[in-house]
């Protein structure tokens, strides 16, 4: 999957096995049965070529990982502990990209806070501010 990820396009089993083989020893018969695997489990569509086939990701790499996250995370018994149990393994630069990443699900008008929420919390502030 890493590499018809990383082409990001229809790929052969010739292709796959070409760049395999630049890492080690690998028979066109296992790539094969690999990308065959990969079709039957949902993974890459095909289309015939003559008497091959191209070999095409159904989803992105994300969309995977966010899977394999999403299952991870709701097989637990206590979600919240697990989550900030894995937010406490992350890099700095990683909780800074969680952070964009909630803005960015939240949108503009979540993030900004509404003026009457603001005073809301401090209620003495309106009536400071129109000079009372």
């Amino acid at each position: 999957m890493t590499r018809v990820w990383k082409w990001n396009r229809p790929v052969t089993v010739r292709e796959v096995l070409e760049d395999l083989q630049q890492e080690r020893s690998i028979a066109y018969t296992t790539v094969m049965t690999v990308l065959d695997n990969l079709h039957q489990k949902g993974w890459v569509r095909r289309e015939a070529e003559g008497r091959a086939y191209r070999y095409e990701a159904v989803s992105t790499r994300a969309a995977y990982a966010a899977a394999l996250m999403n299952d991870a995370w709701s097989q637990s018994d206590n979600p919240a502990a697990a989550l900030v149990a894995f937010f406490g393994m992350m890099s700095e630069e990683q909780r800074q990209a969680l952070r964009d990443a909630v803005r960015i699900v939240q949108g503009p008008e979540e993030t900004r806070e509404a003026p009457e929420a603001r005073q809301e919390e401090n209620p003495g502030s309106a009536e400071d501010a129109a000079g009372r």
